[in-house]
């Protein structure tokens, strides 16, 4: 368990794209956002009241932005502590404000949420940004002598984009330096770019098989840090899947070109790089010289 003066961060990013939901909903439809989101604030409520030190942050992501939840915009506790206020039904005040706070996010999230375009993919990456920002943001406040541990915890919905690759990698490893961990609970198709930020950062990689029974999974395997997880018998770790995807087709693949200057990666040799427009010298086959011939002496 953490020490009284420690702060435990959790940030909570849920994937809440409206077109895998309105499909899951009439694939099961007793599996839907709701319940999903609900799922979500018993895990954030149990992280809370663990210790007084506990902090929480939840973060919508869709196709068109990434959304904080909580704490939100009209959220006047500061630092998120039991100061705030609620009714008097016996209930910790600091949960019923936060659940009156998410469920009004996420209603007017949804609200004001218009699908245009094909671009449909979910932005993760964004949204794992964001909460890198955060977690950074609070380190910076605070106390003298004072520690905070912090992870990230992605509930995955939609299948992968490789345009977000490069974004991607660049979160996954800005997570490293700072020594936050990465956990993906998958709720539909493996994620090949979940699966190396969970192998990177240290964190856990889980496809759950129940949808319905996402509660249990959130609180048993995800719920406890890292340290208490030594201790628990958890779930088998996966094989994972280490193709980059290649920035002409974005197709993974296991053997390519990879560009000195930008890193970019391609599967067909091309002598200027489409990403930084470097022209690459092609060294030309070496030509013999003619030996001349020695005529003989007479």
């Amino acid at each position: 368990m953490a020490s009284e003066d420690e702060v435990s961060l959790l940030v909570i990013v849920v994937d809440v794209n409206p077109i895998w939901w309105g499909q899951q909903t009439q694939r099961q439809p007793e599996f839907t956002l709701s319940k999903c989101l609900d799922a979500v604030m018993v895990m954030g409520n149990s992280h809370l009241i663990m210790t007084r030190t506990n902090k929480l942050a939840i973060i919508a992501s869709t196709c068109q932005e990434s959304h904080f939840l909580f704490p939100s915009k009209h959220w006047n506790s500061g630092d998120g502590d039991d100061s705030a206020s609620a009714g008097g039904d016996g209930k910790y005040e600091l949960l019923s404000v936060a659940n009156d706070f998410m469920a009004e996010e996420i209603r007017a999230l949804i609200a004001r949420m218009e699908v245009k375009g094909p671009q449909t993919d979910t932005l993760l990456a964004g949204s794992l940004a964001k909460a890198l920002c955060y977690i950074h943001r609070l380190s910076k406040q605070l106390a003298a002598g004072q520690d905070m541990k912090s992870r990230i915890l992605v509930i995955k919905a939609a299948e992968d984009c490789a345009l977000q690759y490069m974004n991607f990698m660049n979160v996954i490893f800005a997570a490293q330096k700072q020594g936050v961990l990465i956990d993906a609970c998958v709720l539909d198709s493996d994620s090949g770019l979940l699966q190396q930020a969970c192998d990177i950062t240290g964190g856990l990689y889980l496809k759950i098989p129940q949808r319905i029974a996402i509660a249990q999974y959130l609180l048993w395997v995800f719920l406890p840090d890292s340290e208490e997880r030594s201790q628990l018998v958890l779930p088998p770790s996966v094989h994972v899947d280490y193709r980059a995807a290649c920035f002409c087709h974005r197709n993974l693949i296991e053997i390519g070109y990879v560009c000195s200057v930008c890193l970019s990666i391609f599967c067909n040799f091309s002598p200027i790089c489409t990403t930084c427009e470097t022209a690459f010298k092609i060294p030309l086959p070496l030509v013999k010289a003619k030996k001349k011939k020695v005529k003989p002496a007479t």
